[in-house]
């Protein structure tokens, strides 16, 4: 058995639906489109939400709430489980990339709380959980607010204007 003669599974394959051949196989004349009408017709298809000019019920409802999505914070998230992959005890942005467990990019860096906490850690990140901050200080380690990622401060200040 080669690549080029492997057979097909029975039933996995069906024939092509032969339309408007004859009226003997079921599909011949109106080939399954019913008789006049807009569907009846090549190209003849209604866009979605078109209800035959009435007022489309998107448009009868009003519009609530409000998206954020062009401004959002993106974080990536890093559990205190994991931390036991690091070498030393210090937790910050470059120890994070080093051992695998962040992307280098401008994301900012959030502790959650799932796993166990063996050793003291010196936490720099963006944000914690409570359940992580809990962890981290019952095993006697400390957490402080990182500093900004360096991309993100060379933009800020090449979009400053000069004094």
């Amino acid at each position: 058995m080669n690549l080029d003669n492997i057979p097909t599974v029975k039933g996995a394959t069906h024939s092509t639906k032969r339309v408007g051949r004859g009226e003997g196989n079921g599909h011949g004349k109106t080939c399954g489109r019913g008789h006049n009408g807009q569907k009846s017709r090549s190209g003849g298809s209604i866009r979605v939400g078109f209800e035959g000019g009435q007022m489309p019920l998107y448009r009868k409802l009003p519009r609530r709430g409000f998206n954020n999505f062009n401004f959002r914070t993106r974080m990536q998230s890093v559990n205190v489980g994991e931390l036991a992959r690091l070498e030393g005890n210090e937790v910050n942005r470059a120890s994070l990339i080093a051992a695998g467990l962040i992307r280098d990019n401008q994301e900012g860096i959030k502790l959650l709380g799932d796993g166990e906490v063996e050793k003291a850690f010196s936490v720099a990140v963006d944000k914690v959980s409570a359940s992580a901050k809990a962890k981290i200080e019952a095993a006697g380690g400390t957490i402080t607010q990182a500093a900004p990622a360096p991309e993100a401060t060379e933009a800020v200040s090449e979009e400053a204007p000069e004094s």
